[in-house]
């Protein structure tokens, strides 16, 4: 187990997917003097330190009475399911 808190630098092995090997690839493009060991701890600490998501507002559904056409009854929705699906919808 490695102390992070009394370790200065940790050395470890990564796997990379490759949509984030490519895109900092196009940092390093637009940067190639700056170390690849140092654009990658910079990503990393941008996306650790980075805005953290802000609570939303709980998503309401304001219902709509359409009520029932005339003639139609919910005793028998066998029926119904007939009318709204036709015969065949089994």
């Amino acid at each position: 187990m490695v102390n992070l808190m009394y370790d200065r630098c940790m050395r470890t092995t990564l796997t990379i997917d490759d949509d984030v090997a490519f895109a900092l690839k196009k940092i390093q493009d637009a940067e190639p003097k700056k170390p690849f060991k140092e654009i990658v701890n910079e990503a990393l600490r941008r996306g650790l330190n980075g805005p953290k998501a802000k609570p939303r507002k709980p998503f309401k559904v304001k219902p709509l009475n359409l009520g029932l056409r005339e003639g139609l009854s919910y005793d028998n929705i066998e029926e119904l399911l007939d009318i709204a699906e036709g015969p065949d919808r089994r």
